[in-house]
């Protein structure tokens, strides 16, 4: 008995000592200095027009110790996000803008020096799509009203406030309602304090895009979001879905997204997509508005036709490589549209592998003391066992015989 408390003891405080070390290594980490760039703004470079017709071209350039990230956010045409990372801090973006707004050139928007370019995608929002959900299945086949072809909208200038950058657009079927997108690229590490509070780092940046008040064509409609990504040789080609034990950021949701570019199928990612499976229901979201979403597979894509529809992605690409997959909102059973008259859903596009989540303080003490509590239970009852069975043989003497 001696021996299982000394073993318990060992093993409680093993567990005890590994705890803490990884809580201040967590501290640690959290506390350090991370990874920053210098942020730069600039809206339409380099164009003698002010506005250019069309739309507008924000170009967001991160500069970081040897390498820089060029972001571009394109309303001409249906709006597209480009992120072209190069290996040097020096690099810049060149605009044609003739050329440009011609529409018809490859080649009119350059990185310079172009030697310097070692990765580049881009994210098309090409559609919106929108069903007649009669049965309330969630299953989208052969009631789809007409598309929205987002190239068609009229898109609002876009509005600046720091480095981030809003757009709206309508079609005339609307009325007063819009679908808005909203870029914004960071600097360092961290999270947005709205929901889904996804990680973000100096190499992504975030799109969140939402429905508001768009009048609906049945009174159970649903939607998808159709996206097309555009890479050179190795564009997006594959979703990979994490699973987690820790909702402690994204409430109910244990599961992570991810549309990667790899080389070649390797497990090295060069570029990414990536989601939380949710969605909201209303701007200031409570755990009752949220709503599962679901993605396709991956298809392969007329290049052609995604060039057609972007003027940023006919500018800088000559021979693009396009996949494309829908977003659907909402499960069997979870309100229409027509409840809220809101819906919004949020993405993060960088370079590089994806933000990983850790296990966060919190959750980490309360896994210690789930698991270390019985062991400390065991340890004192051990202790006592063994204390009372000394106690009792100490006692125990004989009586002299006469």
């Amino acid at each position: 008995m001696a021996a299982a408390a000394v073993k318990a003891q060992s093993g409680g405080v093993c567990v005890i000592l590994l705890a803490c070390v990884f809580i201040l290594r967590q501290s640690l980490v959290q506390g350090a200095e991370t990874y920053r760039r210098k942020l730069s703004v600039d809206i339409n470079p380099n164009s003698t027009l002010d506005p250019p017709p069309g739309g507008d071209l924000l170009h967001v350039r991160a500069v970081g110790g040897n390498d820089t990230l060029h972001f571009l956010f394109c309303s001409q045409g249906a709006p597209t996000l480009l992120i072209v990372h190069t290996n040097t801090s020096s690099s810049t973006v060149k605009v044609n803008w003739p050329e440009f707004l011609a529409h018809n050139t490859s080649g009119s928007l350059t990185v310079e020096p172009q030697s310097s370019v070692l990765y580049s995608t881009a994210v098309v929002f090409s559609r919106l799509l929108e069903y007649d959900d009669v049965n309330n299945t969630a299953e989208p086949t052969s009631d789809f009203f007409p598309p929205y072809e987002l190239q068609n909208f009229n898109w609002s200038r876009l509005s600046l406030n720091g480095s981030m950058a809003l757009l709206c657009g309508a079609d005339p079927t609307f009325r007063n309602g819009s679908l808005c997108l909203q870029l914004s690229v960071f600097d360092s590490e961290g999270r947005f304090e709205s929901w889904p509070r996804l990680l973000h780092s100096a190499n992504s940046s975030q799109v969140d895009v939402w429905l508001d008040g768009i009048l609906p064509r049945s009174n159970n409609s649903r939607f998808l979001l159709e996206l097309q990504s555009v890479g050179g040789a190795y564009p997006l080609s594959r979703v990979d879905v994490q699973q987690s034990i820790d909702d402690e950021f994204t409430p109910s949701i244990f599961k992570v997204s991810q549309w990667v570019s790899s080389m070649n199928g390797s497990s090295d990612v060069l570029g990414f997509v990536q989601w939380k499976p949710v969605a909201y229901r209303r701007p200031h979201p409570v755990l009752e508005d949220a709503m599962p979403c679901r993605h396709s597979d991956p298809q392969s894509q007329s290049g052609e036709a995604t060039t057609a529809s972007s003027s940023l992605i006919r500018a800088f690409y000559s021979k693009p490589e396009a996949m494309g997959l829908n977003v659907s909102f909402g499960l069997a059973g979870d309100p229409f549209y027509n409840k809220t008259m809101f819906l919004s859903w949020t993405m993060l596009v960088g370079v590089g592998s994806p933000p990983v989540d850790f296990f966060s303080p919190m959750i980490v003490t309360i896994m210690v003391v789930a698991m270390g509590t019985p062991m400390i239970l065991l340890l004192v009852g051990g202790v006592c066992i063994c204390l009372h069975k000394r106690k009792a043989a100490s006692s125990a003497t004989y009586e002299p015989i006469n």
